[in-house]
Order: structure tokens, then sequence, then C-alpha cells
């Protein structure tokens, strides 16, 4: 970095830390920080002249933006049909009023579900059902929404569609579906269950706590739920289609985004709802927030900021595969707590592949890579997309999640995944599976 580079490199330093300061602090609506920071970066990028205007529109991943708006759309022309009230009280009459196992079901759900579709997906589909159960139940939503945006962003680490960093991973090192399922699958596995186990602990206090009215659920007629078959049946039609397309959307060379507006036009072509309720009902404050951090994070990259980071890892892999495989996991989960791990990934995609064109065996490190962005993105409320989603709709739902409640929880659950993931990537190395 030469010395011209130190005034913007120092000045997005100090401005990331301050929104992120702001944002943690929760004095501020985050989307407020947000937007403001985006504007301030904007401006100094100009004074400076490290970061234009066009540069930053070429930043914001209108793909994400996108995805997030239809699958809004989506969920909400189905939420109003009652079938995500009846599929609560299937839920809950399995679990028999037993909070701790209706917790397991849910988790598990959304790990399998995060490997189909992602993770971003699978949150906004279940959140809603989550609300109705606890509501049935008069329980707290927060222990069952964690553990379900937790499992979304591990049990996405199994596929290379159930995670946003996958497909651009898979892409950059040539990798396919079927090599992300068997060398991260087994892993993903293992650190789930470990997940589970630690969200159990956390929350055993509020899982301890019996439904009073357990008796009155188990004679209710799931199916009087729904108010609208009809609409329902068509919208079950749409997610299936929905999910067929996510599974396949590579080689209809369709992008996730596309595929989610598709779904909302479907949606709405077929069962023609009044769109005034649908729109006020859009989560606009998420997709501020998300353009706004795509805007800052990438003032970061034009300064140099994340590639000094980047290239200080690459330097560190210089001591051997496994040294350097865990330096890029850890590394690659305490960057994605702090900035949104898509374009943490962006970053470190060139840095991996100049190692590659040096002869350096990197197959090690681009499973490390996946697995650091994917397990780190618990950590903090912004370390993942589905986070930021599934704080916003507790806010709506008058159930707020702190920003210390997910650090005392996503801060140990990310520890924790990647502590298993580190021994398991050092036994497959030393067998020679990866």
């Amino acid at each position: 970095m030469g010395t011209v580079r130190w005034a913007p490199f120092v000045v997005a330093t100090v401005l990331f830390v301050g929104v992120y300061v702001g944002i943690l602090s929760e004095k501020v609506h985050r989307t407020i920080v947000t937007l403001s920071g985006a504007a301030l970066m904007l401006v100094l990028g100009e004074w400076l002249g490290f970061y234009s205007f066009d540069q930053a529109i070429g930043e914001v991943d209108f793909n994400t933006l996108i995805l997030l708006l239809g699958m809004m759309i989506v969920v909400r022309i189905f939420k109003a049909t009652g079938y995500f009230e009846y599929l609560a009280i299937i839920a809950a009459k399995l679990a028999r009023g037993r909070s701790w196992l209706l917790m397991i079901y849910l988790a598990v759900i959304t790990a399998f579900l995060s490997m189909i579709l992602d993770n971003v997906t699978t949150v906004i589909i279940l959140a809603p059902i989550t609300f109705s159960i606890a509501d049935i139940l008069g329980l707290s939503p927060i222990p069952f929404l964690m553990g379900e945006v937790l499992l979304s962003n591990v049990g996405g680490v199994a596929t290379l569609i159930g995670d946003p960093p996958n497909i651009l991973i898979g892409s950059a090192a040539g990798l396919g579906f079927n090599d992300f399922l068997v060398h991260l699958g087994p892993i993903v596995l293992v650190a789930a269950g470990g997940v589970i186990a630690i969200l159990l602990i956390r929350f055993h206090r509020e899982l301890l706590i019996k439904p009073t009215n357990v008796d009155r659920i188990l004679e209710i007629d799931a199916r009087g739920a729904v108010t609208d078959w009809r609409t329902t049946k068509r919208m079950l039609i749409v997610i299936a289609i929905t999910i067929m397309l996510f599974i396949l959307h590579e080689p209809l060379g369709l992008a996730p985004g596309i595929v989610a507006l598709v779904a909302a036009a479907l949606g709405l072509l077929w069962v023609r709802p009044d769109l005034e309720p649908v729109l006020k009902d859009i989560h606009w404050d998420v997709l501020l927030f998300f353009a706004s951090l795509f805007v800052i994070v990438g003032g970061l990259d034009a300064s140099g900021v994340l590639n000094s980071v980047a290239e200080g890892m690459a330097r560190l892999t210089q001591q051997g595969t496994v040294f350097a495989a865990l330096v890029v996991l850890w590394g690659s989960a305490l960057m994605s707590g702090l900035v949104d791990n898509v374009p943490f990934t962006i970053v470190m995609l060139p840095v991996i592949g100049a190692l590659s064109a040096r002869g350096v065996e990197t197959s090690a490190l681009w499973w490390a890579l996946a697995l650091g962005v994917g397990f780190g993105g618990n950590a903090t409320p912004v370390g993942a997309t589905a986070n930021v989603i599934v704080m916003s709709m507790c806010e709506h739902a008058g159930s707020p999640i702190t920003t210390k409640q997910w650090l005392k929880t996503g801060m140990l659950t990310t520890v924790g995944s990647c502590l298993v993931a580190s021994l398991l990537l050092v036994v497959a190395l030393k067998i020679g599976w990866m």
C-alpha cells in the first residue's frame, strides 16, 4: 500500500468502525446508521478520489436485494391463507408441549431446508410459522428463531446452493454440488449437532417453561386454521416450483434473485391479492440496510482495507497446509462476523486463486473458506443476511432480539462450530480426505 493510500485506508476504516459501533449500540436504528454511513462514505470517497458513485452502484448486490424482495412477497401472500398457523398447530401437537423437543424439530428442519434452499429463503419461510407456534403455546419466539437462523447458516454450508458464498467459491474453484456435499456434509452434520446442544443449554430456562394451554392445542383441528385452501394449494405449487428452480438455477443460467422474482410474479398473477397490503408488509428497512451496507463495504474494498486483510492472511499460509487452512477458517470466521460474508468471500477468491497459480495446493483452503464464512456469519447480528432478516422480523412482531442476546448466543455457537470444523478439517487433511 503506497503513501497516497493511507488517507483513504484510515478514513474508510474509521468510518466502518463508527458504523459498526453505532449498529451494536442500538441507540439509533441500524438502517439509519448504515444509510448515514453509506452517504458519508460516498462523500469522503469522492473528495479523496478513491470511491465514486458509479463504483458504489457496482458494489450493491442487486441479486441479494431482489432475492429478499421476491421471497418476502411470496411469504406475505402465503401468510394470509392461515397455512402457517396450520403448520404451527401440527408442530405443537408433535412436540406435545415440550419446548426443547420443539426446538430440535425446528432446528433440524431448518438445517435440512438450508441445504436445498439458500438460508435467507429458509428463514423467510420458517419465521412466520415459528411466530405462530410461539403465539399458540404462549412462549417467547426468540429461542426458536435464534435456533433457526443459526442452523440455517450452519446447514447452508453443506451444499453448493445452501449459502451464497458457496456459489461464489464453487464457481471460482470449479467445485460442484456433490463436491460440497461429500467434503463438507459430514462436518456440517457434526457441527449442527453441537450447535443444537449449545442452544439447548443456552436457553434451558426458557425451554423448561411448560405451555399452559397444551390440552387445548391437542384438541384443535389444525385444518380449521386455513382460511383459504384454494390460495394455499396454488401457493404450495408456487413454492414447489420455486424450490425446483433454486436447485436447478445454475444449469438454467438463472440467478437466485431472478428465481425469487419469478416466484413473486407467479404468486401475484395466480392469486391476484390486494397489492397494497402486500407491499406494506415488505421489510423495506432490511432492503435499505443491505443496500447501504454494500456501499460501505465497497468503500472498504476500494480503499484497500479488505485486500490488506486478505493479503495478511495469505502471508500466514506459508507455514504449511494445515496451518494455512486453520488461518483461513478462523480468519474468515472473524471477518464474516464483522462484515457480511458475501463481500469478504469475493475479496478472498482472487487471493486463494493467486496461491493456486503459484503452485500452492489450495483445495483445503477452499473448504476452509466455506466453513469459516458460513459458521462465522453466526457471530453477530450483521454477519449474515439471514441474521438481519430475523432481527427485523422480531422487531416488527414486538419481540426484538437485542445485540447483547445475539452476541451471547452467536459467539458461543460460532466458536463451537469452528472448533468442530477445525478438528475435523485437520483429521481430513491427515487422512487425505481433502
